[in-house]
């Protein structure tokens, strides 16, 4: 995965170090820090692309975050795409967490995934949640998943 900040600045480290940077940097200027990791994706012209995005939050001090970009040609089913979205995510939460632990960061994964039944992403709300929860990351879906929602949204 290729990742860039929000200004287009592309980050040449591999991302966990890059990571580790950051929480270093952000530590030794006093903030505390919660990492969220969320993913969309849209169809455009028969292609899926997905945004995944790795959020810093300060606590009471705003944050910043890391964003990958991807593209996956053919017809997936909504179903499908969430859970892609989610694989996405935990992927990237997977390879971080050790890292996350040794310097006592909260993490998050967020789902794009509404929990009201009457919107078409509820069908695929109990996999993501059993998928997330069963590797062990805090779980939160609409409205509370502002990295995938809002951060991750803006971006694909």
């Amino acid at each position: 995965m290729k990742w860039r900040r929000l200004n287009g600045q592309k980050i040449e480290l591999p991302i966990k170090e890059a990571v580790e940077q950051a929480i270093v940097r952000e530590k030794k200027d006093g903030h505390h820090l919660k990492v969220c990791i969320g993913s969309d994706s849209q169809v455009r012209n028969g292609i899926v692309e997905f945004a995944t995005v790795i959020v810093f939050l300060r606590e009471k001090k705003g944050g910043f975050m890391f964003i990958s970009n991807s593209r996956e040609p053919g017809n997936m089913g909504l179903r499908e795409r969430m859970i892609t979205e989610v694989a996405k995510s935990v992927e990237v939460a997977y390879a971080l967490c050790d890292l996350l632990d040794k310097h006592d960061v909260a993490l998050e994964v967020h789902a794009d995934i509404n929990t009201d039944p009457h919107f078409q992403s509820n069908t695929a709300l109990k996999e993501a949640m059993g998928y997330i929860l069963g590797m062990g990351f805090v779980f939160k879906a609409k409205p509370e998943a502002f990295a995938s929602s809002s951060c991750a949204d803006k971006v694909v």
